[in-house]
């Protein structure tokens, strides 16, 4: 059943949210293709000694599952802060870290928290397409700042709308989905700074935006250009938001993070449903970071093939132009720029039996990357869509 059938078929003698009829169930499509570029997953399993690591912890957490769940799975953040120690630099305790079903959830989480009838969440816009719904759900308003042509921040008008908006939560995604573009410290710095000045429209007046910065896919970046969770030691309204999905290779697994202040986390806390995250969870969790190494072992490879294949793309062309690449720090690319219709180019290639995404700005798609195989037959497929386009 398509999610329009599903928003079709609720009828309207049940008293549906009157914000919510018409609406349809957020999510990319799901289709049993060969290929599957579309949702950003790393498209290697976890390697064998990590699958038994899950299965020794998942038996271990079995024999207790008549019991509740430690629901402040303390020993899990622990270990991400650990992780982060390692991995950014970030000196955190595990009272500055909390973990839920997915960055999804997170984020929800900070909404619930912070966001509300009567206030103000502000993003930056081509940005991920969640985030509205964010809002929605919590009856929080959601503003937005165009980002400029090659989809970085335009500081003037962050800074300015930060001012005169008094959001209370300022949301950046960095590497942003759906561009690839990062975020520099100097930005985090400047959008920080800004915040700490401002009030917040609704709340208390010694209130101060919360910025959440959202690096879901920050692993994947450039060597040299870093995360934002150091900044946490300077910055107490700076929240950081990860996830075990991309990198990690552990979409199925469920597992997000949140790296702050202990007063956010705190916040977050009152707003989260009682044992949010079962043992199960928590054992996946703990047997993939005691394996980061081995789990972030194609992070190098798939960085690779992203800017080979940002190379190649530029050679391609659409009806005589030169295909536009927007410069990306992530596992994904956003490609086209020019393409007139690309609902056609993305059905060329679907009955190829790739799938990719139409999502962002009209005339862009985004493709992620996958095996050496998969982005060989995305190339083969993606050439003949192009060059029936040249021959019409």
């Amino acid at each position: 059943m398509s999610d329009g059938n599903v928003a079709d078929a609720i009828p309207a003698s049940l008293p549906l949210r009157n914000d919510l009829v018409g609406e349809v169930p957020y999510g990319a499509p799901q289709l049993n293709v060969p290929v599957c570029l579309n949702v950003n997953e790393n498209p290697y399993s976890p390697a064998p000694e990590v699958i038994d690591a899950i299965v020794e912890r998942v038996r271990v957490a079995a024999k207790g599952l008549n019991r509740y769940p430690d629901r402040e799975h303390m020993e899990l953040r622990g270990k991400l802060a650990d992780y982060l120690r390692a991995e950014s630099h970030a000196e955190l305790t595990p009272e500055q870290l909390w973990a839920a079903n997915g960055s999804n959830e997170i984020m929800l989480q900070l909404f619930q928290a912070f966001g509300g009838p009567g206030r103000t969440a502000l993003g930056f816009a081509p940005t991920y397409s969640m985030y509205p719904e964010y809002a929605r759900d919590t009856f929080t308003t959601w503003d937005t700042v165009a980002r400029n042509d090659d989809f970085s921040l335009n500081m003037e008008t962050a800074l300015a709308a930060i001012h005169t908006v008094k959001p209370a939560i300022v949301l950046i995604t960095s590497p942003n989905n759906p561009t690839g573009t990062p975020l520099s410290h100097d930005e985090a710095r400047q959008i920080l700074d800004a915040c700490a000045e401002v009030s917040v429209e609704g709340a208390d007046p010694s209130a101060h935006p919360v910025v959440v910065i959202d690096e879901a896919y920050v692993e994947f970046r450039n060597p040299g250009v870093d995360s934002v969770a150091p900044l946490i030691a300077q910055y107490d309204h700076l929240a950081v938001s990860r996830t075990l999905s991309k990198a990690f290779a552990y979409a199925g697994a469920r597992v997000g993070y949140l790296a702050a202040n202990k007063a956010i986390i705190d916040s977050v806390r009152i707003v989260r449903m009682p044992y949010h995250l079962s043992a199960l969870t928590q054992a996946a969790a703990l047997a993939a970071l005691e394996h980061a190494d081995v789990q972030l072992a194609q992070v190098s490879h798939l960085r690779d093939v992203r800017n080979d294949t940002a190379t190649w793309l530029a050679t391609q062309t659409y009806k005589g132009q030169a295909l536009k690449v927007a410069e990306s720090q992530s596992n994904f690319l956003l490609f086209g720029g020019i393409f007139d219709d690309r609902e056609a180019i993305f059905k060329g290639l679907l009955d190829r039996g790739i799938l990719i995404r139409v999502v962002g700005p009209d005339g862009w798609l985004r493709v992620c990357m996958g095996t050496d195989e998969e982005m060989a037959a995305f190339r083969t497929g993606l050439g003949e869509v192009l060059r029936e386009v040249e021959s019409r």
